[in-house]
């Protein structure tokens, strides 16, 4: 071991001489209780970005934090940015560590910068601890720090296989909600079983999608009631949730949230400092407006088809297909919205349904709708015809369009294309143009969505280059079923004027030439 390293570090099984006030500090620190705290407000060293190295000194609600960490077994924080929460985790890490014996704790954070980060951190403060209160070392690099006393603290960036086949007795998750979903789902999934033995669990971060790993566990922990409806501590998933305000740090005001809210935007501003599970991506509907986007249960089901409002037999019903090969990948998805009000009234997806099966429902749902208004002119129907969608068209011929009792709406033809085809051909320009009227459709209010499964898809529905779809690894079956339906509804408008001033937007252009109607015989 160097001159240096030796200066850096305590070594491993190093005799010492302890004076009655060192004996006294190290039994606050090793107090089971009450040890967290006195190491931290007496012994842990930070960098501060402006005053250099000081003490830590935890605020009020770093201190209940602490708390938080400590006397619960799983524990989930949301916290603004730049409210110490990783410094405070490094600290109480470092505790553990020191203090615990054969304790094996794993850091977890979204990316290996941000683990790093945190082991600097760590070994920052135990480089700045007296030896009387920190305990030798055997191995001290970037990723690890093994102690003496058999503990050791292990970094690593958040994979699917993450801490898979360790023994964890502590584990730390840092911006757990900025890992991929994909990713954070299997991690958990990977990770719970190693926890089972009796391990720690402390997972904190600023909000990012309501949709992610770290809401649905934030969700649970803020249901705290036992199945008889009583208060409970904890929540239905076993962990204590902590939340901390802006306004707790006592460096901050409103004067402080105003210049920040003028740096950084409303939606940000919103995610980052208050909180708010304002979504981070560039979502085709606005952040905010999804946070209004809630859904409902639906009011019935018939087989795997959600509905969501009682058909009217004086409103007019569009429904839309995207297929799909129904092999167990891409979702196929039927959409099913009241014209006059543009309201969503039933749904369906399912990815291992064949085309003629799509076909097959399509008809049933459309055969639902006419068993209540009894007029086939008040339903139109169609799908989208690229690719995969003409066997969607050479099956709905064959089961035959006298048999489904509506009007097969198309658009009309592509430039360049030699002949008419059916249903809705989707280049990148008309997918660019439905996208922009769907999003003024549901932002203005008119539209009204009440598919919780359609505002889980619309969360991750965002720009890629010059158009959107769905982010790595989500799907958008159910928000291009929506695109068709509101084609669908732009050319109804140019034939219905009951339609028109609930679709049109203020300079909307009639589309011209009318679209081909094929009329159930």
């Amino acid at each position: 071991m160097s001159t240096l390293e030796t200066v850096l570090i305590k070594p491993a099984h190093k005799p010492m001489m302890y004076t009655e006030r060192e004996l006294t500090d190290f039994a606050k620190c090793a107090d089971p209780r009450s040890g967290p705290h006195y190491f931290l407000d007496n012994f842990f060293y930070i960098q501060h970005p402006t005053q250099g190295r000081l003490l830590l000194h935890p605020f009020e609600y770093q201190k209940r934090l602490v708390d938080t960490y400590h006397n619960n077994r799983f524990s989930i924080s949301l916290m603004p940015r730049q409210t110490g929460k990783s410094t405070l985790a490094a600290g109480y890490l470092l505790w553990y560590a020191m203090f615990i014996p054969d304790s094996t704790i794993l850091v977890a954070a979204h990316k290996y910068l941000g683990a790093q980060e945190i082991m600097q951190r760590v070994r920052f403060g135990y480089e700045s601890c007296p030896d009387h209160i920190r305990a030798g070392v055997v191995n001290y690099n970037k990723g690890s720090i093994e102690f003496e006393n058999g503990s050791r603290i292990v970094s690593q960036t958040t994979t699917e296989n993450t801490g898979r086949g360790m023994s964890i007795s502590l584990l730390y998750c840092d911006e757990f909600a900025f890992v991929r979903p994909t990713i954070a789902k299997e991690f958990w999934t990977s990770i719970s079983p190693t926890l089972a033995t009796g391990g720690k669990a402390v997972i904190t971060s600023t909000p990012n999608s309501d949709e992610d790993q770290f809401a649905y566990i934030w969700k649970g922990a803020n249901k705290c009631e036992d199945e008889f409806g009583n208060p409970t501590e904890l929540g239905i998933n076993g962990f204590k949730a902590f939340r901390a305000k802006w306004q707790e740090h006592p460096d901050r005001d409103q004067s402080w949230a105003d210049q920040m809210r003028a740096q950084l935007g409303e939606e940000r501003f919103r995610r980052e400092m208050e909180c708010e599970f304002v979504i981070d991506d560039e979502t085709l509907i606005s952040a905010i407006k999804l946070l209004d986007l809630d859904g409902v249960e639906p009011m019935r089901k018939t087989g795997q088809v959600r509905w969501y409002k009682q058909i009217d037999p004086n409103k007019i019903y569009v429904v839309g297909l995207d297929p799909s090969l129904g092999t167990g990948g891409d979702p196929a998805a039927i959409q099913v919205f009241e014209a006059n009000s543009t309201i969503q009234v039933a749904e369906w997806r399912h990815n291992q349904t064949d085309i003629p099966g799509q076909v097959r429902i399509m008809a049933g749902i459309i055969d639902e709708i006419y068993d209540v208004v009894k007029d086939p002119q008040s339903i139109y129907y169609s799908v989208e015809n690229n690719t995969i969608g003409e066997a969607a068209l050479i099956s709905i011929a064959e089961w035959g369009e006298e048999n489904i009792r509506g009007y097969f709406l198309s658009d009309t033809n592509s430039p360049g294309q030699r002949r008419f085809r059916k249903g809705f051909n989707t280049t990148n320009k008309s997918k660019l143009a439905a996208c922009a009227k769907l999003k003024n459709l549901v932002e203005s209010g008119r539209m009204k969505i009440n598919s919780r499964p359609l505002v889980s898809e619309l969360k991750t529905f965002v720009a890629n280059g010059n158009s959107y779809m769905a982010k790595t690894g989500e799907t958008d079956d159910l928000v291009m079923a929506t695109i068709l339906i509101t084609r669908m509804l732009q050319v109804l408008q140019s034939y219905h004027s009951e339609l028109d001033q609930q679709i049109r937007d203020h300079g909307d252009v009639v589309i011209e030439p009318m679209p081909f109607i094929s009329l159930a015989r």
